[in-house]
């Protein structure tokens, strides 16, 4: 879909004050490592990943999503009343019911009258978010949609720690339980305007998305588990990928490497950023990573790729902006930004 009265008026972010390291991690199941024959250094040497964060134990996903959503509120000036939809793409949840947006909505303060329910894709939830506010605001429905995100890794971490430590771990169920120690922690939000009363030049052009469900048991998780065949989800998704950008570049204008200065991707590993970048015929220094220092933070991983780059200065105004998203299913999004 295309649009044409939809900015980007604010993106903010949140980062977790704990640093955990690869190599603490590791150090914590280093018997289970050594009696099953795998290198110290094999979870930064596989991944890339040196350290990612944890939130204070107990820290909900709203509450993050929270700090996120009221940092864009202020940046923006915007009344919380006047906010049509509230979306929460968070992957963690407060609980099953009900949704994490009404305690996000309730704690932001929103009109009654502001639409607002979870949104759950894994990895690629925020652009999904981003689609469907932008399709309310196309449509002349809303003014404003705000799209929040907080991801929390400690929980499931802990875990996978745990269960790796065990005597009786399979050199197989330490390989289906590596990526989970990846995850990372962050939170995030965007506020989208109607371009009658944004004050913002950032505009979203159109989005292209394309399934794989197919490979649908390739990555499974829940609070506490997490199984990955990470190699055969790496193999798939780097062809949805290319099939992705095929469509994008068909339907999506100024769509191709050279014109397109800078990409916010979902991003997981080294690994799996060098495969796509390759794939895809990507200039690697156009690529805003972080997954060194924040790991896999799920659909927290794009926005704050995208604010970073901007607090960095690595776009001005008018440069093209690819953002590339992909999540376990697997679902592939790609969108057009004119920053």
């Amino acid at each position: 879909m295309l649009f044409q009265n939809v900015a980007i008026e604010a993106l903010g972010y949140e980062l977790a004050p704990h640093r955990i390291s690869s190599a603490w991690l590791e150090d914590q199941i280093s018997e289970t490592m050594e009696r099953l024959g795998v290198p110290k250094g094999r979870l930064e040497q596989l991944s890339g990943i040196q350290e990612r964060r944890f939130w204070e134990a107990g820290t909900r996903p709203s509450a993050t999503a929270t700090l996120a959503g009221a940092k864009v509120l202020a940046a923006a000036e915007v009344d919380p009343g006047r906010i049509g939809l509230l979306l929460n793409t968070s992957v963690c949840q407060d609980f099953l019911e009900p949704s994490t947006a009404c305690f996000v909505h309730r704690s932001l303060g929103l009109a009654p009258k502001a639409i607002n329910y979870d949104l759950r894709n894994a990895c690629l939830g925020f652009l999904n978010g981003m689609h469907v506010g932008a399709m309310m605001i196309e449509m002349g429905e809303i003014e404003y949609a705000l799209i929040v995100n907080g991801e929390g890794s400690q929980e499931i971490v802990t875990a996978t720690l745990e269960r790796l430590k065990r005597p009786e771990t399979t050199a197989i169920e330490f390989r289906d339980n590596f990526a989970a120690l990846t995850l990372g922690s962050g939170a995030a939000a965007m506020l989208l305007a109607h371009s009658s009363v944004a004050r913002s030049p950032h505009r979203l052009n159109g989005l292209v998305s394309l399934a794989a469900t197919e490979h649908n048991e390739l990555c499974i998780g829940s609070p506490d588990y997490m199984k990955t065949d990470a190699s055969a989800l790496l193999v798939a998704g780097v062809k949805l990928a290319t099939e992705t950008w095929a469509g994008a570049q068909e339907r999506l204008p100024n769509w191709s490497d050279e014109q397109i200065a800078l990409y916010a991707p979902h991003q997981v590993s080294g690994r799996h950023m060098a495969a796509i970048s390759e794939a895809l015929g990507l200039t690697p220094a156009k690529l805003a990573l972080n997954f060194q220092v924040l790991g896999n933070i799920g659909p927290a991983a794009l926005p704050i790729s995208l604010a970073q780059a901007a607090e960095a200065g690595r776009i001005k105004a008018g440069d093209h902006v690819g953002l590339l998203g992909i999540g376990s299913g697997i679902n592939c999004s790609m969108m057009s930004v004119t920053w």
